[in-house]
Order: C-alpha cells, then sequence, then structure tokens
C-alpha cells in the first residue's frame, strides 16, 4: 500500500498513513518511514496525515520546510494520565506506553519490569555508561516448571483454562481479522475468561 501510494500520489492527493514501518526491526522501520515522509514531501508533494510513533521523525520538521508536528494531547494526574482528546502544534513531550500498558490491565509485575527496562534504555540512550549489550533484558527471573517448586515469591503456574486463554491470544494475527471475525474472536475470548 505503501508504494502504491508513492507511486501514484499527486500534489492533488491526501494520505494519511499510520504507523509506517512498525511491522519490522526498528532501524528498518525507521528508515522506511524517513523516507516515506521525504518522498511524499518532496517528490509527491502531497497533503499527508502521517501518524507515527518513531519520535525521531520530528526532527523533520527542522529540514522540510512544509512538514508540520501536531500530538495528540495528554496530561498526567495522580500517577496516571488523562487523554485530552486535543490535537495541538509541536512533538509530544514524550512516550506513554507504559502508563498506556496500565490502562489496557498489564499485571504489575509486567508493567514494573517496563519501567525497570524503560530507565535503563532511555540512560543508554543519554549516553549512559555501558552499552545495549550490558543491560539486563533477560534477567528477570524464570517461570518455574511443573513439578518444580516455585522461586519464592513468583506465582505458580497458570491453571489450564489460563493457558487456553494465553495461547488463544498469543495465536491472534490482527492484521488478517476482519470485523466479523474480530467480535466472535471478543466472544472466545471472554468465554475462555470467564472460566
Amino acid at each position: 500500500e505503501t508504494a502504491a501510494i508513492l507511486n501514484q500520489a499527486t500534489d492533488r492527493s491526501l494520505v494519511i498513513l499510520d504507523e509506517i514501518g512498525r511491522g519490522t526491526s526498528t532501524f528498518d522501520g525507521l528508515s522506511i518511514a524517513w523516507a516515506a515522509s521525504e518522498h511524499l514531501h518532496d517528490a509527491n508533494r502531497c497533503r499527508t496525515l502521517f501518524a507515527t510513533h518513531y519520535h525521531e521523525l520530528t526532527g523533520l520538521a527542522d529540514t522540510l520546510a512544509r512538514l508540520v508536528n501536531v500530538s495528540m494531547r495528554v496530561r498526567e494526574w495522580k500517577g496516571g494520565i488523562r487523554f485530552l482528546h486535543e490535537v495541538g502544534r509541536g512533538a509530544a513531550d514524550r512516550s506513554y506506553g507504559v502508563q498506556v500498558a496500565r490502562l489496557a490491565g498489564l499485571p504489575r509485575a509486567a508493567l514494573e519490569r517496563a519501567d525497570e527496562l524503560l530507565r535503563l534504555l532511555e540512560t543508554e540512550a543519554r549516553g549512559g555508561a555501558g552499552s545495549i549489550e550490558t543491560l539486563p533484558l533477560f534477567q528477570s527471573a524464570a517461570p518455574a516448571t511443573e513439578g518444580a517448586p516455585a522461586a519464592e515469591g513468583a506465582e505458580a503456574p497458570p491453571p489450564e483454562a489460563d493457558r487456553a486463554l494465553r495461547d488463544a491470544v498469543l495465536d491472534i494475527d490482527p492484521e488478517t481479522l476482519t470485523l466479523a471475525e474480530t467480535l466472535d474472536l471478543l466472544e472466545r475470548l471472554k468465554r475462555l475468561a470467564e472460566e
């Protein structure tokens, strides 16, 4: 779809893009999104709305004359966030991914680990000591195997219904689901959760 847009859009086109390059590695995706932005600006010269989480792309406003950054406004409140449902001029001041994961219901242990990793990665990005290879990304406690005693503070293996729910969620390919399939899937997941 992106290829068709870049090859066919004219200066009279309106192009709406969402998360170009997010289905590949970070650097590949960022490179594709960056090049697509420049091409739409310089070659196609069309009006474009380009939604992205690649904060690095906001710097293009300094080099591409007609590019303007806007972002959805968010307010931090009592340790959480509130979406203001407003679009404002300028890039987002920061990412709120961990807070959104909290709103989505990720378990507390996963959220605490995400906070820890985020602090480490942000320190590394600012030129902190060490290298990315030295970050303790895989030092979380391994889950206890069945029949083996659980480590202190570790949860017991999930019951069969929880495993079925987990497996069903992991099997989802959101890129291929139709609306009807999505509704059927939600009903199935709800039944599994109730078990």
